[in-house]
C-alpha cells in the first residue's frame, strides 16, 4: 500500500509540473503589411472618373432631333461624354421644333437641333443662354428607283419639288415641325407650290427613320438628312435622286437652356455637354463617324466656324 501511495504521489507531482510548463503561448505582434509604392493604381480601382470630378447632379436631359438618334451618332457621342464627365444623359429624341419647345418649358437642360431660323427666335426670346455651331451635313431627295417624277434630271431643288408636284407623285412629309419639316416647307414655298391638302401629299407626323420607312413602303418621295438615309438604306427600297444644292445644307447647333429662367435645369451638365461636343475630342468623334461603314463621314464638324461661313445670316 505504501508503494502504491508513493507512486500516486509521484504521478501527481509529474502531472503538475508538465501542466505548469504548458501555459498559453504568447501571441506574436502582427507584422505590418507594406504595400510597395507604384505609379499605377490597383487594377480594381476605377480610374475613368476620379471621385473629385463626379458631378453633384449627375442626370442630364438632352432634347435633340431624331436624325442624331436615328443616324447612330449619339451611340458614339453619349458614352464618351458620360465616361469623361460622370454625367448620365437622358436623351429625348423628337423633332427640332419639339426639342425647342421642351427648352422653352424648362423640361430639358441642353438641346442639339438643326432648325437655325427657329433657334435664332428661341435665343432672342431669352430661352437659351449659349448657342454654338457644332456640325453640318445635307438634305437629299430620295424616292423610288424608277423615279416617275424625273427628279434625277432636276436642275435645282426647287425644280425637283416642282417635278414631284406636277407629276402627282406621292410625297411623304414628316409634318412634325422638325428642322427637316421646316426645310421642306421652305422648299415648297420657294417652288411656289401649296402642298398642304394635295392628294399626293402625306404627313407622317413621325421622325425621320419612320418617315423613310413609310416612303419606302409607298414608293414615294421624301426629303431626308443624308445621315439617317445612309444608316437606314439597307432596309429601304429608296434611291438617292437629288443632292448637292446649297439650299440643302443641314446645320446643327447646341444650345444651353437658360438657367436664370429655369433654375432647376442642370447648368453644369448642359455646359459640359456643349463644351464636349465642340471640343477637339468631340469634334474628332463627329468627323470620324460613318467613315468605316459608309466610306464617308455622316457629319462635318464645324466648331470654331461662324454661321456666316456656312451661308447662314
Amino acid at each position: 500500500m505504501k508503494c502504491i501511495s508513493m507512486y500516486v504521489l509521484s504521478l501527481f507531482l509529474l502531472t503538475t509540473l508538465v501542466l505548469s510548463s504548458c501555459g498559453p503561448a504568447a501571441t506574436p505582434a502582427p507584422t505590418p503589411t507594406t504595400v510597395p509604392a507604384t505609379s499605377n493604381p490597383p487594377t480594381s480601382t476605377p480610374t475613368s472618373i476620379p471621385t473629385a470630378t463626379i458631378p453633384a447632379i449627375k442626370n442630364l436631359i438632352l432634347a435633340t432631333t431624331t436624325s442624331t438618334q436615328d443616324s447612330g451618332l449619339l451611340d458614339v457621342l453619349i458614352p464618351a461624354f458620360e465616361a469623361q464627365t460622370g454625367f448620365l444623359v437622358q436623351v429625348v429624341s423628337v423633332g427640332s421644333g419639339a426639342a425647342l419647345k421642351l427648352g422653352e418649358q424648362g423640361n430639358a437642360d441642353v438641346l442639339l437641333v438643326h432648325s437655325p431660323a427657329a433657334e435664332v427666335t428661341y435665343m432672342n426670346n431669352g430661352f437659351g443662354s449659349d448657342r454654338r455651331l457644332v456640325m453640318h451635313n445635307d438634305f437629299i431627295v430620295v424616292g423610288p428607283a424608277d423615279d416617275p417624277a424625273g427628279v434625277k434630271a432636276a436642275t435645282s431643288t426647287v425644280d425637283a419639288f416642282q417635278k414631284i408636284a406636277t407629276s402627282g407623285s406621292q410625297f411623304i412629309s414628316r409634318g412634325d415641325a422638325s428642322g427637316t419639316n421646316t426645310k421642306e416647307l421652305a422648299l415648297w414655298k420657294s417652288a411656289d407650290i401649296t402642298s398642304a391638302g394635295q392628294t399626293w401629299y402625306v404627313e407622317s407626323g413621325q421622325g425621320m427613320g419612320a418617315t423613310l420607312t413609310i416612303a419606302s413602303e409607298m414608293a414615294a418621295y421624301t426629303l431626308t438628312d443624308r445621315a439617317t438615309f445612309l444608316a437606314n438604306q439597307p432596309n429601304l427600297q429608296l434611291a438617292l435622286l437629288y443632292e448637292g444644292d446649297n439650299a440643302l445644307l443641314n446645320i446643327y447647333h447646341v444650345i444651353v437652356v437658360n438657367h436664370d429662367m429655369w433654375p432647376s435645369t442642370n447648368l453644369d451638365g448642359a455646359t459640359s455637354f456643349a463644351n464636349y461636343i465642340t471640343s477637339p475630342e468631340g469634334q474628332a468623334l463627329i468627323g470620324a463617324y460613318g467613315v468605316d461603314k459608309y466610306g464617308q463621314p455622316l457629319f462635318i464638324p464645324d466648331a470654331g466656324k461662324t454661321d456666316a461661313s456656312l451661308g447662314l445670316p
